[in-house]
C-alpha cells in the first residue's frame, strides 16, 4: 500500500508537467469487418494526426486478433457485438494539450471500437517492442495430436473415476 509521501510525489508529478510533453501509448481495436485496405487506410490516419500532434516513439501495425470478451457497441445502425478486432498501438510524445486533441480524434473515429491510453516512458516503450519482435522470432510449440490425445483421454478417465 503506497503511503502519503509517494502518492504526493506522484500528484505532484502529474500537476508539474503541464506543458512538458510526455509520452503516452494509445492502443485501439479497429471495426474486424473492415476490409483490409480500410484497416491499413484507418491505421495511417490515425498515424499521421499523431505524427502531426507529437513524436512518434514506437509501434505496431494493425493484427487481427480474437478478443478475450465481446466488445458491446451501440451507434446509429443498432447495437454490434465484438468478438474479434484489429488490435495496433501508437506510443507518442506529446504535450498535453496535443495529448487531449488525439484522444478527442480516437474518440469520434467511428471504426475505432474502443481505446485506452496510457501514461508510459520511452524505455518501456522500446522493450515492448523488442519483446514482441522476440516473440515473432520464437517458432511456438507444437504439440503432436498423440500427447494431446493421451492428455485429453488421462483427463476423461479421471473425471469419469470421480
Amino acid at each position: 500500500m503506497a503511503n502519503n509521501q509517494d502518492e504526493k510525489v506522484l500528484d505532484e508529478t502529474l500537476e508539474d508537467s503541464g506543458t512538458e510533453p510526455r509520452v503516452y501509448e494509445l492502443g485501439f481495436h479497429l471495426d474486424p469487418e473492415l476490409p483490409t485496405e480500410e484497416v491499413k487506410k484507418a491505421y495511417q490516419e490515425i498515424r499521421k494526426f499523431v505524427e502531426e500532434m507529437g513524436t512518434i516513439v514506437a509501434e505496431g501495425e494493425p493484427e487481427k486478433i480474437q478478443l478475450a470478451y465481446t466488445i458491446p457497441r451501440q451507434d446509429t445502425g443498432g447495437r454490434r457485438d465484438f468478438d474479434s478486432a484489429y488490435f495496433a498501438w501508437i506510443v507518442y510524445e506529446a504535450t498535453p494539450l496535443k495529448h487531449d486533441e488525439i484522444i478527442t480524434s480516437a474518440d469520434v473515429d467511428k471504426r475505432v471500437i474502443r481505446f485506452i491510453d496510457l501514461l508510459t516512458t520511452k524505455d518501456a516503450a522500446r522493450h515492448s517492442v523488442e519483446m514482441h519482435e522476440l516473440s515473432m522470432k520464437t517458432p511456438e510449440r507444437a504439440e503432436d495430436a498423440e500427447t494431446t490425445a493421451n492428455t485429453e483421454l488421462d483427463a476423461a478417465i479421471e473425471n469419469a473415476a470421480v
